[in-house]
Order: C-alpha cells, then structure tokens, then sequence
C-alpha cells in the first residue's frame, strides 16, 4: 500500500492515515467546511471536507485514525488530497496513531547519550546545574515533543532531534572559532526552545497550548530559569545567570519574531543564526523529499512562501 507522499498526481487511492490537524472553518457561502492535514509516516498532505455536518465535525477530529479515499491533486503547486469518501478506522484496524506519526531519523537512546555528553561538556558550574535540572524536570517530554505545530521538526522526537542538530553545528563552530564560549552556547541550546514542552500539548495531534498561546516558548523557559534558581538557590541577579537568559530571550533574533530583546552577545547572535540554519535545511529537505530533480517545491509558508528548485546535476 502506498504512502501519502508516494502517491502521483491525479492518482486515486484508498489508505488509511492519521488526522493530523482539523480545523473546522466556514466558507464563503457560510458553510462549514473542515481543513485536514493528513499523515503517515512519510509526511503530510492537506485536504479540505467541504460542507461538513455538526456530525461529521463531532466525529473527525485530530487523532483519529481513518480509512481515506481520495484523489492525489495539486493546488498553487502544492501537493493537495481531493477527498472521495473517508470513515473512522475500526478497533479491527490499524488505528493506533503511533502507526502513522513521523518520528526523529534516530533513535531516542542515540539522542540521549550525544546531549548527555554535551552537558557534560558546559565547565560553568552555573549553567551545568541549570541545564541538568531542568533536562531532569522535562526529560521525557523533551524526547517525545515535536519542534513545532507544523513548519519544522514537526515530528515525534523533533525537538530533541533539532536540538541535537544544532548542538553539532555549535561544535563546528567552536572548533573553526575558539574564542566562542562553548559552554554559554552548548547551555543556550539546549535551553533556548524547551520551553516548547509547556507550549505545545504533545506529538500527537499536536496544538498550541493556553500557556503556549499567551505567554510562548520563550517566556516560559526564562520563568523555568527563575523558578531553578529559586530552587538550587543561585543569584537570579549574577552575571551567570542574566547572561544565560540573554541567551534563551534573545535567540530568535528580532523583536517582531518574539525576542523581547535582540541578541548583544556573539554567542547568543550565533545561537539564533544556528537555530534558523538548522529549521530553514529542515523545511527545505522536507519539500525536496517530495520532488524529482528537475522540478520545484511547493511554497514554503516558513521561508518567505518561496519555493525551491532540485537540480537534475
């Protein structure tokens, strides 16, 4: 049986996938109608249920496992589903969820021990206890939580998976640049998005949370600090401690993307160029995954809404 990012355009099929979003919207006409991402384990597709019942609202929601038949078609140059006919899986089917979720190209006892021995690696007593801590408050969370809702590492295990990305890229960089604090950017790493793990509600069927929506990643992480130094009983006001907050506050750069400040240390504006290397390969490798060379991505909504070429050399 084919997958979702098997299938050729105008190809019809009859698989069964994973409600990954259903948003109930309304249409022009002031009709319901409910935009699904489906998935499986080679990626997601969106498609759209025009005139949706309160029923079929009611009984298609995100995580649950159906049995779609469609039309593989394509609209603005992105890969789109035209639903036939769909019902829920039986308890005699394949409905666990789990069957159909993406999942980190490594294995999470692979991740745990390369970030364990990162930890290791930060000589400030204050960042190592800080980062300890709070990887030992949110450990399982932090192995099982996608990245984000949609755009990158949007998978079981992507935000371990991205965070140890982008703890390779730091070590590259403190190599070819000895005058990097290596232990400030290994801590501000590991620490800039594990705030994610309030702000999200999980891997499955994955949706921003209350404290997600009002206060996001970044606050959170920043109060987590507070809270740790309260509880190991280190100075909040120490130049340790401010410095590694600059970090976390400041990593995605600009004010209008939700750093209450930019960054004002080399290694907090490397840690934010990093962060949108390894998301921006990320998105891109996602979309080349689904073409042949010779052909163009859809639009990427994370990159500008470019779209990108794969080369036929």
């Amino acid at each position: 049986m084919k997958k979702l990012k098997e299938l050729t355009l105008d190809e019809t099929f009859e698989i069964f996938v994973l409600l990954k979003n259903a948003d109930v919207r309304v249409a022009k006409n002031g009709k319901k109608f409910i935009a699904f991402t489906f998935q499986d384990k080679s990626g997601t597709i969106d498609g759209k249920f025009w005139g949706a019942s309160e029923d079929e609202i009611s009984k298609f929601t995100a995580g649950k496992v159906v049995l779609l038949g469609g039309k593989r078609e394509a609209y603005q140059n992105a890969p789109q589903i035209k639903i036939l006919n769909m019902r829920l899986a039986t308890e005699l089917e394949p409905n666990d969820p789990s069957l159909y979720m993406e999942a980190a190209p490594m294995t999470r006892e692979a991740m745990e021990e390369e970030i364990q021995q990162v930890i290791f690696d930060i000589q400030n007593a204050t960042w190592n206890r800080i980062v300890r801590h709070l990887y030992t408050k949110y450990h399982e969370a932090f192995y099982e939580f996608p990245a984000a809702k949609r755009n990158h590492h949007a998978f079981s295990g992507g935000l371990a998976f991205h965070t140890l990305s982008m703890l390779r890229l730091a070590k590259g960089i403190t190599h070819f640049y000895p005058e990097v604090n290596q232990s400030l950017l290994y801590a501000g790493t590991l620490l800039h998005d594990l705030g994610k793990v309030i702000e999200l509600s999980g891997s499955v069927s994955t949706e921003y949370t209350l404290a997600g929506n009002l206060l996001g990643h970044i606050v959170i992480i920043d109060e987590e600090i507070t809270k740790t130094c309260e509880e190991l009983k280190l100075d909040q006001m120490s130049e340790d401690v401010i410095v590694l907050k600059h970090m976390v506050l400041s990593h995605h750069g600009l004010l209008e993307y939700g750093s209450p400040v930019r960054p004002q240390i080399m290694e907090a504006e490397i840690l934010h160029q990093l962060d949108n290397l390894d998301a921006s390969i990320q998105m891109m490798l996602g979309a080349l995954r689904s073409i042949e060379p010779g052909e163009r991505t859809e639009r990427i909504f994370g990159l500008d809404n470019r779209n990108f070429y794969l080369p036929k050399c």
